[in-house]
């Protein structure tokens, strides 16, 4: 069953770099209390993910922050460490908390996952972005397909909020 608006995301635990290497951050921390807008990508350094739909939350992190989001999350199902050194390589990309789901434990239990066995990319998260509110999904756009970038960009947030 896929996650719905008004669903309370699934308790999870995701790995992050931090400055003293390797660290946790779950669900209930991520958002007890706060407004978060996270949004999934099927890879680091994919062609939309990385050309499209990160840059588009680095560019908008200012207006979707002055609308009273406490946190921008990315999530991918890649390891921490290949999520850290794609945020390196995108001009503001330190302001987005990039969160690993390498198991793709979290991405299964939304419902929100694609075998992407064909193209060697084994188990992904499907492209999606939505409002969480005190762990409560207010808003969500999910993808039709991998490439595409139609609904769940950071304009598309951003109108929502």
């Amino acid at each position: 069953m896929t996650i719905a608006v008004g669903d309370r995301l699934p308790e999870a635990k995701f790995k992050t770099v931090t400055p003293d290497g390797l660290g946790d951050i779950d669900t209930k921390t991520l958002c007890e209390g706060k407004k978060v807008v996270l949004f999934a990508v099927p890879g680091a350094f994919t062609p939309t993910c990385n050309a499209k739909h990160l840059p588009s939350f680095v560019q908008h992190y200012d207006a979707i922050r002055a609308k009273g989001v406490d946190t921008i999350a990315c999530v991918a199902v890649n390891d921490a460490f290949v999520l850290d050194a794609w945020r390196k390589t995108q001009e503001g990309g330190d302001r987005i908390t990039m969160l690993s789901d390498g198991n793709g434990t979290f991405t299964e239990a939304l419902g929100l996952s694609f075998d992407g066995s064909m193209a060697a990319l084994g188990k992904r998260s499907k492209r999606y972005a939505m409002i969480v509110d005190d762990g409560i999904v207010q808003f969500l756009a999910v993808e039709e397909a991998p490439p595409m970038m139609e609904v769940s960009g950071a304009d598309k947030v951003l109108a929502a909020l």
